[in-house]
């Protein structure tokens, strides 16, 4: 089995806490990547770039490593783009935004070999369709929650499950950041199973 190092290119406690349910030991580092989208750059693409940027930023620190990066993004029915709110009013903005609508969300994932270079890309979509949601509701769920480093401001694992009518998806893992289903196929595929492996006893506290 390939036990090399892996690294987890984020410091989202959200992609952490996910990444632990595999059972296989990494470490996080937290990549300088500039997540601006480009002029005219659809959703998956924008997702997919900042995913592989966010691997190859850290590899020049992690030889013999293999790096995971992931990046989220959300499309609304008309294609804008949103990501990050950063502040309370950017993300009741989103909110009163997505209210009553079906809203697209794209994860990207990156897994690189640094040494031979070997790459592996992909994009999980995942649906929700949000409530229509009241000034009110939106401004009591942020304050309770405060989702303003998640793309299309909520906490799935948390309240944020109270805004929506459904969900629609095969991995909803993604929804909070990091597609395990697909992470998982990839690992299988360079020789890594996290079933036939067991961590460290010293890591399994």
């Amino acid at each position: 089995m390939n036990r090399k190092p892996i690294v987890l290119a984020s410091s989202s406690p959200y992609r952490k806490a996910l990444l632990d349910r595999l059972e296989l030991p990494f470490i996080c580092a937290s990549p300088n990547v500039d997540e601006t989208a480009q002029p005219g750059e659809p959703g998956e693409a924008l997702a997919t770039r900042l995913a592989e940027s966010k691997a190859r930023a850290l590899a020049h620190q992690f030889p013999g490593h293999w790096i995971i990066g992931s990046d989220q993004v959300a499309c609304l029915p008309d294609g804008s783009v949103l990501s990050k709110p950063g502040s309370h009013e950017q993300a009741a903005n989103q909110l009163r935004r997505s209210s009553g609508k079906r809203v697209t969300f794209l994860t990207g994932l990156a897994l690189l070999d640094v040494d031979s270079g070997r790459l592996e890309l992909a994009c999980e979509t995942y649906n929700v369709q949000f409530r229509d949601l009241t000034a009110e509701e939106i401004e009591a769920y942020l304050l309770r929650e405060t989702p303003y480093d998640c793309a299309g401001s909520f906490k799935m694992e948390g309240l944020g499950i109270t805004l929506f009518r459904a969900l629609e998806g095969r991995d909803p893992n993604s929804l909070i950041g990091l597609p395990l289903i697909t992470l998982n196929d990839m690992l299988v595929r360079w020789g890594r199973n996290p079933l036939l492996e067991r961590r460290p006893i010293t890591e399994q506290a």
